[in-house]
C-alpha cells in the first residue's frame, strides 16, 4: 500500500490545491451549505459548481476524455476530493449520475446513449435519481416486481419504487424493471433510463426522522419508454445493474463523509465543557483512531486504482466500517450535548447541526447496501465462509412466493 504521493501525484495535488483556491470558498463550520443538502439552494448550488468544475477540466476526472473526462484513475479522484473536502463545496447532487450512471453508461451503453446524456451530466445540467429498490425488494433487489411490456417500439411500465434520494429534484432516472417474468430473477431485469416528467410518474416525498423529506417513492402507472432506453439488453440487466451498485459501494465508503472531524468534535466537547472529561477524551481518540483506521482503507482502494485493478471485497469492509464509525460519532456527539441534544433549530448548539449528525446514521447502514449485505460479501469473498442458501436461484421468477400478486 501507498502512504505517500509519488512526484506524479504530488504535482497534481499541487495543480488541483491551485485550482480550488482561485475557484472555491474554503469551508466556515458545520452549517456550510455544501455539509447539508436540505439547504435551499443545495441543488441549484451543486449545478453551478459542477459547471465550474466542467469549464476548468475536472468535471469527471476518471471518464474517457472522448466523453469529456480527463481519462485517469481513481487515485486522481480521490487526491482531488481530498483537497475539495476543505472548500464550501458539493456535487452530492450528482452522486447518481456523475458517480453512478455515467460508469455504468460508459461500460454499457450505445454510444448514442454516451453523446445524448453523458454532456449534459458533466456540464451539470441534467440531475438523476436511481429507481431500484421496491417495498419487498430492497435487500433482495432481485426480487423486484415492477413490469415492463413491450408495445411497439415502447415499454408500458408499472410498479413502485421506494428509498429514492433526490428523485423529487431530478431530471431523469436510472430504472430496474422485470421484463420476464418466465425466467430466474437475476436473468428477467432490463435496466432502462427514464426521464422523470414522463406522462404517469408521480413523485412523493418521504419524511424522515430528521423532518427532511430526502427520500421518495416513485409510482409508475402506464410509463411509457422508448425501447433506445434500454442499457444492454433486454432482460440482461443485472450486469449493468452490477457495475451501478460496484460504483455506489465505492462513492459510499471512499467518498470521505466522516460523521465530524476530529477538530469539529473537539471544539464541541469545548463548548460543552466537557473536553477535560477523561471518558470523553478516550472515546474522542477512539473516533481518532476510527478515522485513520478509514484513511488507510481507503488508501488501499487508492493503490489499487493506481495499479489498474478494480476495488475488490474491501470496498464492502469499507462501507460497513464507514456506518459503524458514523453510528458511535453520532452516539459522541449527543453524549456532549447532553440534554441539550433535545433541542433543534436557532436553539441548538451550531443550529442543531448535531442532531441531525446523530439522526442521519441509520441512512449510511441501509444505503448501497445493508450492513448485513455487506458482511455477507465479507463473509463469502474474504473469509471464504459458505455462500447464503439461496433456494429460489434458479426457480422462474413467476413461481417465487414473493411474485404472487
Amino acid at each position: 500500500m501507498d502512504f505517500e504521493d509519488s512526484p506524479q501525484d504530488a504535482a497534481f495535488r499541487a495543480e488541483v490545491r491551485e485550482w480550488l483556491a482561485a475557484h472555491a470558498k474554503p469551508r466556515g463550520g458545520p452549517n456550510d451549505w455544501s455539509r447539508n443538502s436540505e439547504h435551499p439552494d443545495y441543488v441549484e448550488n451543486c449545478k453551478q459548481w459542477q459547471h465550474t468544475l466542467y469549464e476548468g477540466g475536472w468535471g469527471a476526472i476518471t471518464w474517457p476524455v472522448e466523453y469529456g473526462g480527463r481519462g485517469l484513475s481513481g487515485w486522481h479522484q480521490s487526491i482531488f476530493n481530498q483537497e475539495a473536502a476543505g472548500y464550501d463545496v458539493s456535487t452530492g447532487a450528482f452522486a447518481v449520475g456523475i458517480g453512478m450512471c455515467g460508469p455504468t453508461l460508459i461500460a454499457h451503453g450505445t454510444e448514442e446513449q454516451k453523446q445524448r446524456y453523458l454532456p449534459a451530466l458533466i456540464r451539470g445540467e441534467e440531475v438523476w435519481c436511481q429507481l431500484f429498490s421496491e417495498p419487498e425488494a430492497g435487500s433482495d433487489l432481485a426480487g423486484l416486481k415492477t413490469r415492463a411490456i413491450k408495445d411497439g417500439d415502447e415499454f408500458v411500465v408499472n410498479g413502485q419504487k421506494v428509498w429514492n434520494s433526490g428523485a423529487h429534484q431530478s431530471d431523469w432516472g436510472i430504472l430496474l424493471t422485470r421484463t420476464d417474468p418466465d425466467a430466474p430473477k437475476h436473468k428477467g431485469i432490463t435496466y432502462f433510463l427514464v426521464d422523470m416528467r414522463t406522462p404517469g410518474i408521480e413523485v412523493r416525498p418521504l419524511v424522515q426522522i430528521t423532518g427532511h423529506a430526502h427520500f421518495n417513492e416513485v409510482f409508475l402507472t402506464d410509463v411509457r419508454i422508448p425501447a433506445e432506453n434500454v442499457v444492454g439488453d433486454v432482460n440482461a440487466g443485472w450486469g449493468p445493474t452490477h457495475t451501478t451498485l460496484a460504483n455506489e459501494r465505492t462513492l459510499i465508503g471512499g467518498g470521505g463523509g466522516h460523521a465530524a472531524t476530529i477538530s469539529q468534535i473537539k471544539e464541541l466537547a469545548k463548548q460543552c465543557g466537557r473536553d477535560q472529561d477523561p471518558v470523553i477524551r478516550q472515546d474522542i481518540a477512539r473516533a481518532h483512531t476510527r478515522i485513520q483506521i478509514m484513511r488507510f482503507m481507503n488508501l488501499r482502494v487508492q493503490t489499487a486504482s493506481s495499479q489498474g485493478k478494480l476495488p475488490g471485497p474491501e470496498a464492502s469492509t469499507l462501507k460497513l466500517f464507514l456506518s459503524q464509525h458514523q453510528s458511535l460519532t453520532g452516539d459522541l456527539v449527543m453524549s456532549l450535548l447532553g440534554t441539550a441534544g433535545m433541542l433543534a433549530g436557532d436553539d441548538a448548539v451550531d443550529q442543531g447541526h448535531w442532531q441531525l449528525t446523530f439522526l442521519n446514521q441509520w441512512s449510511s447502514k441501509i444505503g448501497g447496501g445493508t450492513d448485513q449485505i455487506q458482511r455477507n460479501t465479507i463473509g463469502e469473498r474474504v473469509l471464504g465462509l459458505p455462500a447464503e442458501p439461496r433456494v429460489d436461484k434458479d426457480l422462474p421468477f413467476k413461481d417465487l412466493a414473493g411474485a404472487r400478486k
